[in-house]
């Protein structure tokens, strides 16, 4: 599917795009059938909340089919590509998980800000697609947005590590928790909500939520008793790529794999 010229310029001035039940039911099952097997895996990639649970899993696409084909699904292809106007590559995929009376909050933020400052990647040139496999509700966790806070550009923030504590053996892990190293202040946020106002899309397993890299955003905790699962995939131009060093951040955070997506025909996408 390609964007209309109006939903582009809706992405272009609000720094997002919500398109309700974007997927079938049945597509959103085979999904949520992979989901309780990777939560289960012990393994770097999976993040747990302070109370054990899981908050998030990076890097599923690289080794589960079912996942490898949502990530090259035309429907979010497509529209990648046309919003960074180039070829994309898909430089993170994660699950994030609120799960009933457990999910932690996600403190207010850009998301380029952690790319720039953390892997170097050279420009906002990269965007993220989010895939509802719950219902999003007022009460499970909605994803809060600064609508057009993505023209502000980058907030230059200083990194919260004193306060976050010392993540020695994976410096990586304040970039993932509830602590989030480059948090933005309550006095940054209300001038933006004041400036910009501030909504929360909601919809029913299937829709899909694409926002802009610099747009301000975070999210409650789930006090209630329903679920709250995304996919969240980050697509970046193939020529936005950010330099592999020593100190670069696990492949499953910043991806090796460069190559640009390619896209499944209609009729092989989750047959």
């Amino acid at each position: 599917m390609r964007l209309t010229n109006e939903q582009l310029k809706s992405y272009a001035d609000n720094g997002f795009l919500f398109l309700p039940d974007y997927f079938s039911g049945r597509e959103i099952a085979l999904i949520k059938n992979e989901v309780p097997t990777l939560f289960a895996e012990d393994t770097p990639r999976r993040v747990v909340e302070k109370n054990g649970v899981v908050r998030s899993v990076y890097g599923s696409h690289v080794n589960n089919e079912t996942l490898r084909e949502l990530s090259r699904n035309p429907r979010l292809v497509e529209p990648a590509m046309q919003i960074v106007d180039d070829e994309v590559y898909i430089y993170q995929f994660k699950i994030n998980a609120k799960v009933a009376f457990s999910g932690d909050v996600w403190e207010w933020h850009q998301d380029y800000v952690f790319w720039m400052k953390e892997d170097g990647m050279p420009s906002a040139r990269v965007m993220n697609v989010v895939v509802f496999l719950d219902e999003v509700n007022e009460f499970n966790g909605p994803l809060f947005l600064i609508p057009g806070s993505h023209k502000e550009g980058v907030i230059d923030v200083t990194a919260h590590d004193e306060l976050n504590g010392n993540h020695d053996s994976a410096p990586w892990l304040s970039n993932l928790t509830a602590d989030l190293k480059y948090s933005l202040s309550q006095n940054i946020v209300a001038r933006l909500v004041t400036k910009y106002g501030m909504t929360a899309p909601k919809g029913r397993p299937g829709s899909v939520l694409l926002f802009d890299s610099n747009i301000v955003h975070g999210s409650t905790n789930n006090i209630s008793p329903f679920d709250r699962t995304l996919i969240l995939i980050t697509f970046n131009s193939v020529r936005n790529a950010p330099p592999v060093t020593a100190k670069s951040r696990p492949d499953f955070l910043m991806s090796r794999d460069t190559e640009p997506v390619v896209a499944l025909t209609a009729a092989a996408a989750l047959a």
